[in-house]
């Protein structure tokens, strides 16, 4: 399959992949609470990535340890709990939506930070980004006064945890391979969840069945939702660019948004509109 369609093609599994995570991690707020959700998906997907990546690791030179380390913390370890707190207060589908800010944080940091150059067409992108995302909040927050929607924030701050990724593995890893950076990443990672699980107080409330049936999820989501689609992701970011790469969130708010409406959420007309803009800006900005 020739490389121009294979990366549609990833795109696409891609986007139902990460859209169906934030149903994910609704269900398993059900019985964690935000901190022994994200400890328990990077646990899970660090023991399936160290039994199907780890000697990987071997291909991984000493200095680029530092990266792969570095980009842990943006690309995962900040986002998964950054993502389950925010979800205690906002629906799923308003999550994926405002995730939709990556690509417009991906131009931002790589022109600001990593000097990356872009168009005024791509500036233009960014400008509508925020003004669908300014609507989507404010709808919002007049239509669920139950809803604390400063938690929007923690998505907004993931967004740019994942832009600052992108860019640092296009930048300093491009010559390592999915697997390897996959693997890399959680094999840093893995003590530190352990550490927050455990000061999360987990082992008072591990044998609940509630907490053992929102487990189930959350496993779902570390392997799949996490592992595997990582791969992809860095397979996708080598063979592409960070822009392209990040542009799944296009795609991500529909497979989200379809979930929400199966559980029985709902979006005002309005934040609908909110959400369309965001899209429209998502686009200009990913053009080149």
């Amino acid at each position: 399959m020739q490389s121009q369609q294979l990366k549609w093609y990833l795109l696409a599994i891609l986007a139902l992949i990460w859209g169906s995570s934030f149903i994910l991690i609704k269900r398993g707020l059900l019985g964690l609470t935000p901190f022994q959700l994200g400890s328990l998906r990077i646990i899970f997907c660090a023991v399936f990535l160290l039994i199907v990546g780890f000697r990987s690791l071997r291909n991984v030179p000493q200095g680029k340890w530092k990266y792969l380390a570095i980009t842990a913390l943006f690309g995962t370890f900040l986002p998964v709990y950054l993502f389950s707190v925010a979800q205690t207060q906002i629906h799923s589908s308003i999550s994926a939506i405002l995730n939709s800010l990556t690509p417009l944080s991906t131009l931002i940091i790589g022109a600001v930070v990593f000097g990356l150059q872009f168009q005024r067409r791509q500036l233009f992108g960014v400008l509508i980004g925020l003004v669908g995302c300014g609507l989507l909040i404010y709808k919002g927050a007049a239509d669920n006064p139950n809803q604390n929607y400063w938690y929007t924030l923690f998505v907004v701050a993931a967004s740019v945890c994942y832009a600052t990724n992108v860019n640092l593995i296009k930048k300093h890893l491009s010559d390592l391979s999915p697997l390897s950076i996959s693997t890399g990443n959680f094999a840093v990672m893995l003590l530190p969840a352990v550490a927050v699980l455990f000061l999360s107080g987990f082992a008072d409330v591990a044998t609940a069945t509630e907490t053992q049936e929102a487990m189930l999820y959350i496993a779902v989501l570390g392997i799949v939702g996490t592992g595997i689609a990582n791969i992809i992701f860095f397979k996708l970011i080598h063979m592409s660019s960070p822009i392209f790469a990040s542009s799944v969130t296009y795609m991500i708010p529909v497979v989200a948004f379809g979930w929400g409406l199966f559980d029985g959420e709902s979006l005002a007309p309005l934040q609908l509109v909110g959400a369309a803009i965001i899209l429209v800006g998502v686009y200009f900005s990913s053009r080149k």
